[in-house]
């Protein structure tokens, strides 16, 4: 990285894989690995992301997603709400996220379950009248340990103080964020 928090280098980019941001930054976080915490809030800010339109988001981004135009990333503390077992509350002042499917788990490169990614989808205006824009938004969780096949979406089993949420502008191009890992299917 460049010494004003910028991009860095020509041709550097900070392009994470699903299973980086869930074993690496997301879980470190949580668990607060002290020689790693400075290191990870530079790289991922946590943010209140709800509180904010999308658009707003990316001046908030830590500085290795200063000046990238496509995604941005942010630790998400649990609210109040939640942790009361409520559900999140994704309003903004004028819109919402609406979540999108279920939730898919995410795999590591040996095939292990080791979190759930929820995508959801910003409205302008109110549900259930609201207009869709093209602001995605991945939310990602971790497993506390490796789940067994058949309970792998169990509340229990994730790790719930933080979320780690990839926010992007939907284009009409698939990127590597977009793709399954060939002979992974989707449990739903």
């Amino acid at each position: 990285m460049d010494g004003e928090g910028g991009m860095g280098a020509p041709g550097f980019r900070f392009y994470p894989t699903e299973e980086e941001l869930i074993a690496f930054y997301l879980k470190h976080k949580i668990q607060g690995t002290t020689r790693l915490l400075q290191h990870i809030d530079r790289v991922i800010p946590q943010l209140h992301v709800y509180d904010f339109y999308p658009w707003d988001l990316p001046q908030y981004a830590g500085e290795c997603c200063q000046g990238d135009l496509e995604q941005w990333f942010f630790f998400i503390p649990r609210q109040k709400k939640e942790a009361r077992g409520g559900r999140p509350c994704r309003l903004t002042s004028s819109g919402y996220w609406k979540a999108t499917g279920s939730p898919n788990t995410v795999y590591s490169w040996n095939n292990r379950a080791i979190g759930i990614k929820r995508t959801m989808v910003f409205y302008n205006g109110r549900a259930p009248s609201g207009t869709k824009t093209k602001w995605k938004m991945n939310e990602y969780k971790a497993f506390k340990e490796e789940p067994s096949l058949n309970t792998t979406h169990k509340p229990e089993l994730l790790m719930e103080e933080l979320s780690l949420c990839r926010v992007y502008v939907k284009s009409n191009s698939l990127r590597a964020f977009d793709r399954r890992p060939s002979g992974v299917a989707s449990v739903n």
